[in-house]
């Protein structure tokens, strides 16, 4: 009888163990999307004493494009050049409202295609850490509303993009 309580406490400390290890990963996962994302993101939601304006894109190069910015808020200065970095969706010619980060010409997209496109390493995050949920957790239900969650987010992104 004794080896039999052994084994039953064997099986449910490896089953903890395998809990303990997904959820760490799982959650590493998604704090690393979170990260990622509010690099950007704090420059596009929280826009309060920060420059806005638009940037009419007058040149693209591989991985950014630039043109000449005009102010839309209070106490901004037009500035002959300010860079976008990231050229997903991004066309000569075209006019994009932005906000500038602090201490430099370089600057994001704003409104809703550019808070989308700032959270979209999150909607990753989420796509991954589903498929831990759903395989080393075994929450498949939880593991659903982040897939479709972060699949949303992407989609949502893609279109408003």
């Amino acid at each position: 009888m004794p080896s039999a309580v052994r084994s039953s406490r064997g099986s449910s400390a490896l089953r903890f163990g395998r809990f303990a290890a997904m959820g760490a990963v799982a959650v590493l996962i998604l704090i690393a999307g979170v990260w990622a994302s509010w690099g950007t993101a704090q420059h596009v939601m929280l826009t309060k004493g920060r420059e806005r304006g638009t940037v009419e894109v007058t040149r693209c190069a591989e991985d950014a494009c630039e043109g000449p910015f005009r102010p839309l808020s209070p106490g901004s200065q037009p500035r002959a050049t300010v860079v976008l970095g990231g050229t997903v969706a991004v066309e000569e010619g075209r006019t994009y409202t932005v906000v500038l980060k602090p201490g430099g010409a370089e600057a994001v997209r704003s409104g809703p295609a550019g808070v989308l496109y700032a959270w979209v390493p999150l909607g990753g995050a989420l796509l991954l850490a589903s498929v831990v949920v759903a395989g080393g957790l075994l929450r498949t239900r939880a593991a659903w509303v982040m897939a479709l969650a972060g699949a949303g987010l992407l989609t949502a992104a893609f279109v408003a993009l």
